[in-house]
């Protein structure tokens, strides 16, 4: 085989898109598996690892970033090791807005934070806020509520009990406009969808009652989204930037460079740009 493409072990909703990039890729007459991220492969037999859709590596994510690391010492892997273990942990927000890309406002709570460093946290926003974990996929463990409400200190403390954990202002503008999400190739400007959350949620996943619209980006989009790209420790095979309309113009809300869903079926020309991307890495010289 030429390329492998990763998926997770257990997967806990099914992948409505790696399909169409395999496709795509025979059409350039490459090879191509779908294997489980861990050791069941040989990795060092494997000319190209993309890691496409390991959805269940948040709950055990050290084991991932070691599997990662390994794979990188015996072949090549995309996104590269470093992009994979800065992106798994929603810290990076806060590399990014010290490297002056608009984002969110995010606090991030260590996990054995002290009541009062809590409350501070908590005390920093007036309004709504969503607090959620800093290693998840999928908004899981989110929760929308009031900043100084018992409720916004009681799911704080239970997600502390696991890990670290994200506090964030609501983003009014996504109840009624939605998420914006540029993706790129090889660092270059695909395509974009406006995700837009069903009536009364914010989350603006499908699984939750979301919507995906074909979304024709601003510059000043396209400028957060690139300026997001540059501030990762390394290029990217594939990358997806979401953001929300603040007053201040566009902010990343998330950078997903792990799992993204690309959104092929509302875009059929993209699988065929990332697989000409993957083609090109596969007939590349080994470094």
């Amino acid at each position: 085989m030429d390329v492998v493409l990763v998926t997770g072990r257990e997967m806990p909703a099914p992948d409505p898109e790696t399909h169409l990039l395999v496709d795509a890729l025979a059409d350039l007459d490459i090879d191509v598996a779908i294997r489980p991220w861990g050791n069941s492969t040989d990795w060092a037999t494997v000319p190209l690892v993309v890691v496409r859709t390991p959805w269940d590596y948040s709950p055990v994510r050290d084991e991932f970033v070691a599997w990662v690391h390994g794979v990188d010492e015996v072949t090549r892997i995309v996104n590269p090791a470093p992009v994979l273990e800065w992106n798994s942990h929603k810290s990076y927000l806060l590399d990014l807005a010290r490297a002056d890309v608009p984002v969110i406002d995010t606090t991030l709570v260590r996990q054995g934070a002290s009541h009062s460093e809590r409350a501070r946290a908590l005390a920093h926003y007036l309004d709504e806020i969503v607090i959620k974990p800093a290693v998840s996929v999928g908004a899981i463990g989110a929760m929308r509520t009031m900043a100084g409400s018992d409720e916004a200190a009681q799911h704080l403390g239970e997600l502390l009990a696991d890990g670290d954990v994200l506090v964030q202002p609501l983003a009014m503008a996504v109840l009624d406009e939605g998420e914006t999400s540029l993706i790129y190739f090889a660092g270059e400007f695909s395509h974009a969808v406006r995700k837009i959350p069903a009536t009364g949620d914010y989350r603006v996943q499908q699984h939750h009652g979301g919507q995906v619209v074909v979304h024709d980006p601003s510059r000043a989009e396209l400028a957060v989204g690139s300026a997001a790209l540059e501030a990762a420790p390394a290029g990217t095979s594939y990358a997806r930037v979401d953001m929300v309309r603040v007053d201040d113009g566009p902010a990343v809300m998330e950078v997903e460079l792990i799992e993204p869903q690309l959104f092929f079926v509302y875009v059929p020309e993209a699988a065929a740009r990332f697989a000409a991307h993957i083609a090109d890495l596969v007939r590349a010289p080994a470094h």
